[in-house]
C-alpha cells in the first residue's frame, strides 16, 4: 500500500529533484543572516556605556 503525499510534499520533492544544491544555498543564506560569532561582552559594555541618552521627544525645539 502506497503511503499518501501530500500536494506540499510532492512539490517539495520534485523541487529538490529539479535543483539539488538548494539545501546548500539555504544553508548558505541562512549562515549569512542568522548564524552570527558571540560578541565580546567587554566590547558591548564599553558601547553600551559611551551610549549618550536620547531625549524623550526628539522634535522638541528648545
Amino acid at each position: 500500500m502506497a503511503a499518501y503525499e501530500s500536494d506540499i510534499t510532492q512539490f517539495l520533492k520534485s523541487l529538490k529533484d529539479e535543483r539539488p544544491s538548494l539545501e546548500a544555498e539555504q544553508r548558505q543564506g541562512r549562515a549569512l543572516l542568522w548564524d552570527k560569532s558571540p560578541i565580546n561582552l567587554e566590547e558591548r559594555a564599553r558601547a553600551d556605556a559611551s551610549r549618550v541618552a536620547q531625549k524623550p521627544y526628539v522634535y522638541a525645539l528648545d
